[in-house]
């Protein structure tokens, strides 16, 4: 082991972290886009860029998983971003109602969370589905994000209050 990296044969393949964190992935690309198939492609699209970058072995590559948020988080953004330029050109369109599968799977205060976690500015909800669903460190989620750690904890803060504020708004 020299300057810290782990041996070749310790690494993961590109196969094995795609089975192992795929799930989580996409989990957290939901939570930032919204919509699950959008979300899956936002992950998909990750892997992909990883093969293309490092192959299977990703032999050069010190933190796959870590360069895989930190694609998804700029992927769910740029997605965002699509989506924003496109509604402006095309006239908005009622969402469908919620099924009531939907509304079985989710318990009200777990809608109420999502409603209010959308209320949130981008960078407050990233750094929410970082720390909370993600389960990252400070220090993760501000190489994720590119921001330093003061920025991050002040962000979760004003995050969490806006969240609190938002919650006790709508009881």
């Amino acid at each position: 082991m020299r300057g810290g990296r782990k041996p070749v044969e310790d690494r993961p393949t590109l196969t094995d972290l795609y089975h192992a964190h795929r799930l989580g992935l996409v989990r957290m690309a939901v939570l930032l886009v919204d919509h699950q198939d959008l979300a899956e492609d936002v992950v998909q699209e990750a892997f992909t860029q990883l093969y293309q970058r490092h192959g299977e072995q990703l032999d050069d590559l010190d933190n796959a998983l870590g360069y895989l948020r930190t694609s998804v988080v700029n992927g769910a953004r740029s997605m965002l971003r699509r989506r924003k330029t496109a509604r402006e050109y095309v006239p908005p369109h009622e969402a469908d109602a919620p099924s009531a599968e939907d509304h079985a799977v989710l318990n009200d205060e777990h809608r109420r969370v999502l409603v209010a976690l959308q209320e949130l500015t981008p960078r407050q909800r990233e750094v929410l589905v970082l720390r909370y669903w993600s389960d990252l460190s400070e220090a993760q989620m501000a190489e994720t994000l590119g921001l330093s750690r003061g920025a991050v904890k002040s962000t979760a803060s004003r995050a969490l209050d806006a969240l609190e504020k938002h919650l006790e708004k709508v009881r």
